[in-house]
């Protein structure tokens, strides 16, 4: 059975980024348990969630959490900042991967897409960055920025708990379709 290692950024003294109500820690560890419960109830797969409540964890502790575990995938959830034009939806992977991640990343992105037309939200497409938890990590790796909190357009949807469970759900059929999981 396959193993998902999703890791909602930042917690406890690391809020990550904030803005026009929200804080970066809280919202992802909604959409990280979101993600969670449709994979456990949905599909026949293994889960470990990083942190499950407000609590710091360094990136070292992150990726060790997966590493440790071996796992099939290493997915981080996060928020992006800094209201640049225009927002939207992005994902990330390291710079240099494998073909096996490569193709699980596109899966996993067209999946998403569609919550995000669905929304009329800016697609940013796909990227590749030097993370700590990217790189770091054995397993594939895969990092959500899920809208800018710091917009006003984004941070509502943010906040709206129709979106959230669009966006968990998407989250966790684009993993299961990437990763070829067994429906339950």
């Amino acid at each position: 059975m396959k193993l998902i290692v999703i890791d909602p950024g930042h917690g406890g003294t690391d809020s990550g980024a904030v803005g026009n109500g929200l804080k970066e820690k809280d919202v992802v560890l909604s959409i990280a348990l979101k993600t969670d419960w449709y994979l456990n109830n949905y599909y026949k797969v293994k889960t470990i969630v990083t942190r499950y409540t407000d609590k710091y964890l360094s990136l070292q502790d992150r990726s060790k959490i997966s590493n440790n575990n071996n796992a099939d995938l290493f997915f981080s959830v996060h928020c992006n900042a800094f209201n640049s034009k225009p927002c939207g939806y992005e994902d990330y992977t390291y710079t240099s991967v494998s073909a096996n991640t490569t193709n699980i990343r596109l899966i996993f992105h067209n999946k998403v897409k569609e919550v995000i037309s669905k929304y009329g939200i800016n697609y940013r497409g796909m990227k590749t960055k030097n993370l700590h938890v990217l790189r770091e990590t054995r397993a594939s790796a895969i990092l959500a920025e899920t809208l800018f909190i710091d917009n006003v357009h984004d941070s509502n949807l943010l906040k709206d708990i129709n979106f959230i469970e669009d966006i968990s759900r998407a989250y966790a059929d684009g993993i299961a379709l990437a990763l070829k999981l067994e429906k339950k």
